[in-house]
């Protein structure tokens, strides 16, 4: 059984927050939506994204940037509060490249949502998750690991 979002609302306002964000607007992610804690976004190829004009696929950058948002959204379907995260580390494995025209969806799930850290994982594909382009994986820290310096009263 998939687990529905800890919070919609959480989701929600996280997911619209994210892709109008001015560098993801830029680029033109599209949030598809969420199957239960697992968002997807889309990219749709564009010249101007084009790492390679001799061949038409699109910049390693872009493809991280997809990442390292639908990851962040993952991890937003796993709170049951607005909070703020921020990526601490992300690594991409590209095992294929992309193939020129084509839209690019990104799925990440949090497989582990800890007390100071959130772990995702995430797959960007054409049309099937089976025949993926790249796989990435990321921690987030919460902002529920800040703790004050000094206790109460100076200690």
């Amino acid at each position: 059984m998939i687990p529905t979002p800890a919070n919609a609302r959480v989701l929600e306002a996280m997911s619209e927050l994210f892709v109008s964000f001015p560098h993801c607007a830029t680029l033109g992610f599209e949030y598809v939506g969420t199957d239960g804690r697992r968002p997807t976004l889309k990219l749709a190829w564009r010249e101007d994204l084009v790492g390679n004009p001799a061949t038409g696929i699109l910049h390693g950058g872009v493809i991280t940037s997809l990442v390292d948002t639908c990851s962040a959204i993952a991890v937003t379907a796993n709170l049951p509060e607005i909070e703020t995260i921020a990526t601490l580390d992300l690594r991409i494995d590209y095992l294929k490249s992309a193939t020129p025209g084509k839209a690019i969806y990104c799925r990440a799930e949090c497989y582990r949502l800890a007390s100071q850290i959130a772990f995702t994982r995430a797959v960007c594909y054409h049309d099937d998750p089976a025949d993926p382009i790249a796989h990435g994986v990321a921690t987030f820290m919460r902002e529920s690991s800040r703790t004050p310096m000094l206790q109460e009263g100076g200690q």
